[in-house]
């Protein structure tokens, strides 16, 4: 068989690769399963190899009909903004002009107008994915490098009469060492010198654009970071009359009176807004029919219970491509995007989050949705006392989901009911809060252990030892004594709730402050106690000893008849547990009944 015309090479071998299928597949219901190609992010090399795609093409074309001048998209990670923005360079450039065979099988080709688009602007295209330093200097000495690497790809409008020779000076002082006031022009005076050279204005890509923001809030240089990257983005965004558009992806939206105090034409896209709602992250028509084109169709159920739960604007029932992707390669159920890269700063959110956080997410854990009024825009200094703040994180990296919206009039402000998202997050943050224990104290198992079984004098041996070597870790590195006990004490609680999931349904019933805190471990199965925590901190002025502090625990427990739920639920006297925990600083004592 012999294909006529003039065609690229590449685009011969995917027509007969079609060619091929439709004679062996002539209804189109059978195709022969492509190759799944993981991690990657050319658009180009994903194309000419055939693999495995779904076509987002038609993003293209909704934002330059959208007609903004500044894009900023938040998305979760690993959920394709790369691949976009290398798909958006790929089709834009003119560097890439006369590659139109990539998208002759897309979506976007089907109209002449966007046809006549491809390969006609020039085009900066940046990413900040790498710029994970943990210090300042370092993190400007990374961002200078990204920038010197863009100078050096374009050193060719050095050998161009383009430029004055003040100008070719100036550019060949472009380096890692530069001054910070030369960097943050340094992407302005590139546009200038491409839209000269060109006679056409310039569309800027900037990719991962807050990953230094969230490494600058996690190493504690947040204020200096942020003055200088303000200072850039303006004169790249903002005041740059060389630029024709320019598109930002990242996962969270940092606030406007950060880093945007001056870019009063950004278009904020962030995952409860309706642009672009399917254009990241696979439906669930997409991940169905490729799940058919797999032969996985009886797995559908399955899939959608780990993978599915992501919502966008309006849209329902998205799911991750990576762990999509990583299904159709491997055919096993597992975490894939839950353990993609770090989750350092959720985990330090909530493990340093107070006690309101933690209990906010022992009912997440046990698949509870909360109410927030959110707000969107992340303020990073201000995640260690800020509740919104937290959740509104979260919710960008795609760890919650919106379950349900309602507009309260009164207010004038949208109210969220927000959940785990689905199977593989959940596991994944029971993961996370064993390795608190586990990675800090050994003993935090075998004081589980000797709870189970009742033995009094083991549990105050390991609680003791499990107080000293963790109990400032819920604290950021603080000592104890002046601390937040509650922040231990929820932290422990989340512990239980998630090494005796199998065993027991874990309620709690809390005051705020250092007031009481109780447990109840109701057990699954027949042959297991039921067991009643009582947490109290010792009360000088109330309080001579810690036994005095344990026996009020008791006390409470009795007077309060804690044990009458389990009772009801037909548990005999005879098999509940009854502890007083007594707490000073990193000293325990515990007694039973």
């Amino acid at each position: 068989m012999r294909i006529q015309g003039c065609l690229p090479p590449n685009t011969y071998r995917l027509l007969t690769n079609d060619i091929l299928k439709l004679l062996f597949f002539p209804e189109g219901g059978g195709r022969m399963a492509r190759i799944v190609g993981l991690g990657h992010q050319d658009f180009a090399r994903l194309i000419t190899n055939d693999y495995f795609y779904i076509d987002k093409t038609s993003f293209i074309k909704e934002w330059w009909e959208n007609g903004d001048m500044v894009t900023l998209i938040t998305r979760p990670r690993r959920f394709g903004k790369t691949l976009t923005m290398s798909m958006t360079k790929y089709f834009f450039s003119i560097t890439c002009a006369g590659q139109g065979s990539l998208f002759h099988s897309l979506s976007i080709w089907k109209e002449k107008k966007y046809r006549n688009l491809q390969g006609t602007f020039p085009v900066i295209s940046l990413s900040f994915a790498n710029v994970k330093e943990k210090d300042y200097s370092s993190t400007v000495l990374r961002i200078c490098q990204v920038v010197t690497d863009l100078y050096n790809k374009n050193a060719f409008l050095l050998q161009s009469n383009l430029l004055l020779e003040e100008e070719k000076a100036e550019y060949r002082k472009i380096s890692m060492n530069m001054p910070e006031v030369v960097a943050t022009m340094a992407i302005h005076k590139m546009a200038e010198y491409l839209s000269r050279f060109y006679q056409k204005k310039v569309i800027i890509l900037l990719d991962e654009y807050d990953t230094p923001m969230q490494e600058a809030y996690a190493n504690g240089y947040w204020e200096e970071l942020s003055g200088f990257i303000r200072s850039m983005f303006n004169a790249t965004f903002k005041t740059n009359p060389y630029m024709e558009r320019g598109i930002m992806t990242g996962i969270t939206r940092v606030s406007k009176e950060s880093i945007f105090s001056d870019l009063n034409n950004l278009e904020v896209v962030t995952t409860t807004s309706k642009k672009y709602e399917d254009s990241f992250g696979f439906t669930e028509e997409e991940v169905f029919q490729a799940l058919d084109e797999f032969g996985l169709p009886e797995m559908k159920k399955d899939v959608k219970r780990w993978y599915d739960g992501f919502t966008f604007g309006d849209k329902a029932d998205i799911y991750n491509p990576w762990s999509i992707l990583n299904y159709l390669d491997k055919k096993r159920l597992t975490t894939y995007w839950a353990n993609t890269s770090s989750n350092s700063l959720a985990g330090k959110i909530i493990r340093e989050g107070d006690g309101k956080i933690k209990q906010t997410f022992e009912r997440l854990l046990q698949g509870e949705a909360m109410e927030i009024f959110l707000d969107e825009q992340i303020v990073y200094n201000q995640l260690s006392g800020n509740e919104n703040a937290i959740w509104s994180l979260l919710l960008a990296s795609g760890y919650l989901k919106v379950v349900r919206t309602e507009f309260t009039e009164a207010e004038g402000r949208t109210k969220y009911w927000l959940a785990l998202t689905n199977r593989e997050v959940k596991l994944m943050f029971e993961n996370m809060i064993r390795g608190w224990f586990s990675e800090r104290d050994g003993n935090y198992n075998d004081f589980v252990k000797a709870m189970l079984l009742g033995d009094l004098d083991a549990m105050n041996e390991y609680m003791n030892r499990v107080t000293l070597n963790i109990f400032s870790y819920f604290d950021t590195g603080k000592s104890a004594y002046g601390a937040e006990p509650e922040k231990f004490y929820h932290g422990f609680v989340l512990g239980l709730m998630v090494d005796l999931s199998e065993r027991y349904l874990l309620t709690s019933n809390r005051e705020s402050g250092f007031g009481r805190y109780d447990v109840m471990l109701e057990p699954k199965k027949e042959n297991d106690d039921a067991i009643i925590l009582e947490f109290k901190v010792f009360q000088p002025r109330k309080e001579q000893s810690l036994e005095d502090t344990a026996a009020a625990a008791l006390k409470q427990i009795e007077e309060k008849d804690y044990a009458a739920v389990l009772r009801a639920k037909g548990i005999a006297q005879e098999r509940i547990r009854k502890y007083g925990v007594a707490f000073q600083g990193k000293e325990v004592l515990i007694e039973g009944m």
